[in-house]
């Protein structure tokens, strides 16, 4: 059975989701079997995709909406969710 999660999480590092924390966010995500899909607004990308991250150029503040569904979901989105909480290091 699949499981379809959602969560919101807003950006509070800094200097947004720039290209080391998006090259985090990939490898973090692409650890999971689950499909996960990040929305900002009307967009929607591929979490498992550096180009996809890049594109959505999501700075301090910006609201962002994880969609996973696969038999990992709630674990892919717990871990993504921590890189966020842990501001990707920084």
């Amino acid at each position: 059975m699949f499981n379809k999660n959602t969560r919101k999480i807003i950006i509070t590092n800094e200097l947004g989701l720039h290209a080391r924390p998006a090259a985090m966010l990939v490898k973090t995500a692409s650890i999971f079997e689950c499909d996960i899909k990040i929305k900002k607004q009307s967009e929607e990308v591929n979490a498992k995709s550096i180009m996809n991250l890049m594109i959505l150029g999501a700075g301090k503040g910006t609201e962002l909406a994880f969609f996973a569904n696969g038999p990992d979901a709630n674990e892919a989105l717990d871990a993504i969710e921590k890189l966020f909480k842990d501001n990707f290091g920084e």
